[in-house]
């Protein structure tokens, strides 16, 4: 059966519980997250929470009903207030010999092009905000390379070519109701461009203080059993 976006919202919180608890390391939840926000279907979603338990002590994750199911208007709020508003950045970068980047809390244009010849780029859209809630981000990398960073939860398509060169599609996929839609294109000629899901900072600033909270919290409650 095909997923839907409330359904990914709920593996994404039932996950967000887990490392929170200590049930899974950042590296496997990354990984996890990625995977379920790019999921299309039930058969997909469904090993990703396999063997967690429900938030809350459950049997295990459901995807009909779970306490996470509430997330998406938050998020859809969220993403409302990264949306228009506020100076826009150049609709160009230029890295000839040498590096760009854009990243922390730029504004992305509707139209943005970067360029790379003999030399490298880094866009990183985890902080970023948006100046439309369509844009399009062409990415030319002609002997040299280029990153693109996403958040896991950003709606994203990818469609460049690559001739003697890659151009990386894997992180295409939905994002949560009222993100933005990137679509990033272009080409790389004897280099590469490389687009990557990762969670922001803050969200793992956030997890790791949950779950040095959740352990601290462990170990009180075993002294109180020894006393």
């Amino acid at each position: 059966m095909r997923a839907s976006d409330a359904e990914r919202e709920r593996i994404a919180e039932a996950l967000r519980e887990a490392v929170a608890e200590g049930r899974l390391t950042m590296e496997e939840f990354e990984e996890r997250l990625e995977a379920a926000y790019k999921a299309r279907t039930h058969g997909e979603l469904e090993p990703l929470v396999r063997d967690l338990p429900a938030p809350g002590g459950g049997a295990a994750v459901s995807l009909v009903k779970s306490p996470g199911a509430a997330a998406a208007p938050a998020a859809a709020a969220d993403w409302a207030s990264r949306i228009g508003g506020g100076p826009v950045s150049g609709p160009v970068a230029i890295g000839v010999m040498g590096g760009f980047q854009r990243k922390g809390t730029w504004t992305v244009p509707r139209r943005f092009t970067a360029f790379a010849f003999w030399g490298g780029g880094e866009i990183d859209l985890r902080e970023a905000r948006f100046e439309d809630g369509e844009v399009v981000i062409r990415c030319i990398a002609i002997m040299g390379g280029m990153q693109v960073t996403v958040p896991p939860d950003l709606d994203v398509h990818v469609g460049g070519v690559g001739i003697m060169g890659g151009f990386d599609d894997k992180a295409s996929g939905a994002g949560t109701p009222g993100s933005p839609r990137v679509r990033v294109t272009g080409f790389a000629f004897w280099g590469g461009v490389g687009v990557d899901r990762k969670a922001t900072k803050a969200e793992r600033r956030r997890l790791r203080e949950e779950r040095r909270e959740e352990r601290r919290l462990a170990r009180e409650e075993r002294r109180g059993e020894l006393e």
